[in-house]
């Protein structure tokens, strides 16, 4: 297992790798005169200012020194001063945030994976449990009922149930609210007399004992995880059950119930664990492909995560923030699909032989 583990992580800096040729690529499309303004806080004004900068960032050398560069950051021939670099941690300036696109990215991400955590509970939870559940009731009432359910789920685009989210029980019933916090508890975390530990509201709630903080924290995600979860929950229902279907079909299944085993026996020890596989596959691609759903998720319920930056970076032609956003991507899909491999082998051993 540890040898398996080891060519995963191996592979690795091969896919990272790339993934930096082609935001790298996007880059390049811009010349080196537009793409001086993107590496300072101020926009050029001057032709002088703008050659300064190009010189500074070597952005008319070779492709492939820029390339470099880009990675590891420039020496200044005049200050010495090492400048860019993004295994630095430099991707430059943004011009919607007025901050580095780093800081950004730090600052945004822990609401954006406090969403997504939350919306896996019912994605993992309800879309296994359920598709299980409609597998072993095959073409029977709570069979039926789920293949509706998912085939709603699946067939409603995100922004439509968003919007009918919102109708509902915002303007409605006034039940829920858009945003993070409620005003109140907005001031009230700013204060020092709370602390800030991971900057997520419902654990950093927890840790000082505010509850009512927390209640006011999850009663604002309820809107954004349902729809996050719906499309996601679906096609983990459809999975699982399909899968589940399968393995029921196996001549070792037969087997297993001819030497007289239990049902329960047969479909927690064989069935479950051998349907899994394809499931483990979904389930642990899609809290990274939950980013993608967060573009849309966290503009109309005005959530501050990355996917209300990554909106507001498009909407003003920001690029150093939206390839930033897409670099980000790479790298936690890239960790997603290695954990995804671990997973392979613990749950079925034949794995690491092959």
């Amino acid at each position: 297992m540890i040898t398996y583990i080891i060519r995963r992580l191996l592979m690795m800096p091969l896919i990272l790798l790339g993934v930096t040729f082609l935001i790298f690529g996007m880059l390049q499309i811009m010349g080196p005169v537009e793409r001086s303004a993107l590496y300072v806080r101020d926009v050029p004004k001057s032709e002088n200012q703008i050659n300064a900068i190009i010189k500074r960032y070597g952005l008319d050398d070779p492709v492939h020194l820029q390339y470099w560069h880009w990675m590891v950051g420039r020496t200044d021939p005049e200050t010495g001063e090492t400048v860019g670099g993004v295994l630095r941690g430099d991707l430059g300036f943004s011009r919607t945030g007025r901050e580095p696109v780093t800081d950004m990215l730090k600052r945004r991400f822990p609401a954006t994976l406090e969403l997504a955590l939350w919306a896996m509970i019912p994605i993992i939870g309800g879309g296994v449990w359920m598709g299980m559940k409609a597998a072993l009731n095959h073409n029977k009432p709570v069979d039926q009922a789920s293949r509706v359910f998912a085939t709603l789920g699946w067939s409603i685009p995100t922004f439509v149930f968003a919007l009918m989210m919102l109708l509902i029980f915002y303007a409605r019933l006034d039940w829920f609210q858009p945003g993070r916090l409620s005003t109140q508890f907005a001031l009230e975390v700013g204060r020092p007399g709370f602390t800030i530990y991971t900057n997520m509201m419902t654990i950093d709630a927890l840790l000082n004992l505010r509850f009512d903080i927390f209640v006011d924290a999850l009663q604002h995600m309820v809107m954004p995880v349902i729809t996050l979860a719906v499309v996601q929950w679906a096609l983990l229902l459809r999975v699982t059950r399909s899968s589940m279907l399968e393995e029921m079909r196996q001549d070792y299944v037969r087997t297993a119930r001819s030497k007289g085993l239990r049902e329960r026996t047969v479909v927690n020890r064989h069935i479950r664990r051998n349907a899994l596989i394809p499931v483990v596959t979904i389930a642990g691609a899609t809290l990274a492909g939950l980013m993608n759903g967060v573009l849309v998720t966290e503009v109309i319920f005005n959530y501050p995560g990355l996917g209300q930056m990554a909106a507001n970076a498009a909407l003003q032609l920001d690029v150093l923030t939206m390839l930033g956003f897409a670099l980000f991507n790479g790298v936690l899909f890239v960790g997603a699909y290695l954990v995804i491999d671990v997973l392979y082998v613990v749950i079925d051993p034949r794995i690491r032989l092959s």
